[in-house]
């Protein structure tokens, strides 16, 4: 099913993710919005964080995709919980935020990532939730947008899809284990622990 199906709905979604940024400061750094799911990188501040934001993003966007159908106590509007992991700063989380970036070129949505206009890679006229995006840990190259439009390998979508479905940090082999370790994780988990500290991603569909 799809989430978003017209350009309204994309944009009360980032009215949405913004009034929930207001309530609970995480760092967003990155973001795409797709017709049946949407990617955030974020960094939490504090434990407990990104599991707050999400429940009131999810939570009232929910209520208000069911209002504005007329279709309130049908059921879930997400289903099952959302899948994160932690990244490793540097290149790893430009490989990461590239992905995230590139998604609707990748789908056929727009011929130039950069067209997409609810992501974070838009030009700033037309950017959704520019005022909420936050600097990067890392400095941005300056070829970034034509970086993200370049063609990706498989092994390198590849890397990051099996971060995305096994909620496995993303980064070095040993800075993997640590994290893991440090997290109480198994580089494989499915799920992820409340302490993420670092850069994340955060994928949620319908």
């Amino acid at each position: 099913m799809r989430l978003f199906e017209a350009p309204a709905d994309y944009d009360a979604f980032c009215g949405t993710m913004a009034e929930a940024r207001g309530r609970v400061p995480l760092r967003l750094l990155a973001f795409c919005l797709m017709p049946n799911h949407f990617h955030l990188v974020a960094s939490p501040n504090e434990d407990g964080q990104l599991a707050e934001f999400m429940r009131l993003l999810t939570g009232t966007h929910s209520k208000r995709w069911n209002a504005w159908r007329g279709t309130t106590g049908t059921g879930a509007v997400y289903q099952g919980r959302y899948k994160a992991f932690p990244i490793q700063n540097g290149n790893h989380f430009l490989t990461v935020c590239r992905y995230v970036e590139r998604n609707p070129l990748r789908a056929g949505l727009t011929p130039r990532a950069e067209g997409w206009r609810w992501s974070s890679l838009a030009p700033p006229a037309e950017n959704c939730v520019l005022p909420l995006l936050e600097s990067w840990p890392v400095p941005k190259p300056a070829n970034w947008v034509e970086w993200v439009n370049d063609a990706v390998t498989d092994g390198e979508l590849e890397a990051v899809r099996t971060s995305v479905r096994r909620s496995r940090p993303f980064g070095e082999a040993t800075w993997v284990e640590r994290a893991a370790g440090e997290l109480r994780l198994q580089p494989s988990t499915r799920r992820l622990g409340r302490s993420i500290r670092s850069p994340g991603v955060v994928v949620k569909d319908l």
